[in-house]
């Protein structure tokens, strides 16, 4: 049950991330082309791992596309931003890839982000860079995930300069999978992405304070499915969380 994070407080998260999802007319720009930038429009470029690819259908490649932007916090944030602010021409694209590290973000990253020249680009990564060394034999270090991701974000805006970076916490909840075992390492990690941010003169949303506090109220298993991937009361979670930080309208200031 949720008590103490209370009804009033629980209804505003909600509005705020989702917007009256089930009443407006969310996809109004659907079908416009990945490359058009209206007047006075903006492209908003959601990358990452599985919890940011959400199921996306990877076959549509279409701006503001619900089967595109898959089930998850992408497009809870679209649907809020195109319903309350309809005349900014939003263009919501996601290109997250389930399984994904640091460095196959950076194998794909001039096709997937720097060709599609995004206004935001905001990325969710970090769990894999963990998880992979316990599953997959990967063996890549806290030191070589963060200068993986400060080398990601530096080359980013160097391509584009004017873009606004945005990184978000990578988080978990000691459910499912997640035990002791995953601590102090992934904490460690957390700390890296927070100062590869910082290094990158990127925008830092934190999460994991919020998921933590949240899972105090409703226990983590109404939050995350396995401790890693997010319900939709997760998702919306951090849907609420990055329009907060973002602002509505969305501020395209690189801080």
């Amino acid at each position: 049950m949720i008590t103490d994070l209370n009804r009033r407080d629980f209804l505003r998260a909600s509005l705020a991330g989702v917007g009256g999802i089930a009443c407006s007319p969310l996809f109004r720009n659907a079908g416009v082309s990945e490359h058009t930038h209206t007047n006075d429009g903006r492209v908003i470029l959601f990358q990452g791992d599985s919890i940011t690819d959400s199921g996306r259908n990877r076959g549509i490649r279409e701006a503001n596309v619900a089967a595109a932007l898959g089930t998850g916090y992408p497009l809870l944030v679209a649907a809020s931003a195109l319903r309350s602010s309809p005349d900014y021409a939003y263009q919501f694209l996601n290109r997250g890839v389930s399984g994904d590290k640091v460095p196959d973000l950076r194998a794909r990253w001039s096709v997937d982000t720097i060709a599609l020249k995004p206004d935001v680009v905001s990325v969710l990564v970090g769990v894999n860079d963990f998880w992979h060394k316990r599953l997959n034999g990967y063996t890549g270090t806290v030191a070589d995930y963060e200068a993986q991701y400060v080398d990601l974000l530096t080359t980013t805006r160097q391509a584009l300069p004017s873009a606004r970076l945005v990184v978000l916490e990578p988080f978990v909840l000691r459910h499912g999978v997640v035990d002791a075992t995953w601590f102090p390492e992934f904490d460690e990690r957390r700390t890296a992405a927070a100062r590869a941010a910082s290094r990158a003169g990127a925008t830092f949303i934190p999460l994991q304070d919020a998921f933590t506090s949240a899972s105090a109220h409703a226990g983590p298993g109404h939050w995350t499915i396995d401790g890693v991937h997010p319900t939709p009361a997760g998702h919306e979670l951090i849907a609420e969380r990055w329009s907060t930080v973002m602002g509505m309208p969305f501020q395209y200031n690189k801080q």
